[in-house]
């Protein structure tokens, strides 16, 4: 088997959930090579999506039409904008984001979906649904598409499509790679190190060990960061946690597992990542 040294990949992905799957794919669609490291194992492939209920935000979609659900890509740009509320500078980027999400979720993603093997469920559900307005807060009509499946149908095509590109040579795992730093150099990012952990063979969403077995530093051309939430890591939800929920509790419940740690922020955060949000 090649080393990942003698893989070269173009791109490094952090993180196998969904979002990294996706970006895998679509990377390797173009023809390029891809190194998808996550400090998990192989079972716990497709991260927190796998427990989700696999809603899929779709406007003006043929269910809607079906149940008589009237919406349309102004509707929906006047409840996420409503809901959003954009009025500062640094919410320039998120709504540059929310506008060409919107546009796909009305125009593409229907398509893109169902070419994927993604079956939706007859029903639209309200998730989100605020006090039911076109003014207020949330969805003012029902957008939840239920995939089949729910969360294990959503991630079971990109998970296809990930062992696909491995078998064509454009993709490799690095299972159990917990990446500590990203290298840099005149500001910019051209690769990871970190820690290769023990292997563990805890059932999905168990908590795995963190014990390290060796150094490792890869490299590559561009670098993604796709490693989830702070959800898990109590410590980081309490320094993040709103004023204007007062202070936050001294205990917690984790709705997450235990890898939900949100540490690639902060590593972000050290060579010049620009958080906002938080």
């Amino acid at each position: 088997m090649q080393t990942v040294e003698q893989f070269k990949p173009d791109v490094i992905i952090i993180g196998a959930g969904l979002a990294g799957l996706t970006a895998a794919m679509e990377v390797t669609n173009a023809g390029k090579k891809v190194l998808l490291v996550d400090q998990e194992t192989a079972e716990n492939l497709g991260g927190q999506a796998y427990w989700s209920f696999g809603g899929l935000f779709l406007v003006n979609s043929s269910q809607q039409r079906r149940m008589g659900i009237k919406d349309s890509f102004e509707l929906a740009r006047q409840d996420w904008m409503g809901t959003a509320g954009f009025d500062r500078e640094e919410d320039y980027w998120p709504r540059q984001w929310a506008e060409a999400y919107l546009k796909f979720a009305t125009e593409e993603k229907a398509a893109y979906v169902a070419q994927l093997g993604i079956k939706l469920m007859f029903m639209v559900g309200w998730a989100e649904r605020g006090d039911g307005s076109a003014s207020g807060h949330g969805n003012s009509v029902p957008r939840f598409h239920v995939s089949w499946g729910t969360g294990t149908g959503v991630v079971k095509p990109f998970v296809d499509k990930a062992f696909a590109a491995q078998e064509k040579g454009l993709l490799r795992f690095c299972f159990r790679h917990r990446v500590t730093k990203l290298l840099t150099q005149d500001g910019a990012v051209f690769g990871i190190a970190g820690d290769v952990l023990e292997d563990d063979n805890k059932a999905r969403g168990v908590a795995t060990n963190r014990n390290i077995l060796a150094a490792f530093e890869y490299y590559a051309d561009q670098v993604v960061i796709a490693s989830g939430g702070i959800g898990a890591n109590h410590q980081l939800v309490r320094e993040n946690w709103p004023e204007r929920l007062g202070k936050a509790p001294v205990q917690m419940i984790s709705g997450v597992p235990a890898y939900v740690d949100g540490k690639m922020i902060g590593i972000a955060e050290e060579v010049g990542a620009h958080m906002i949000n938080r």
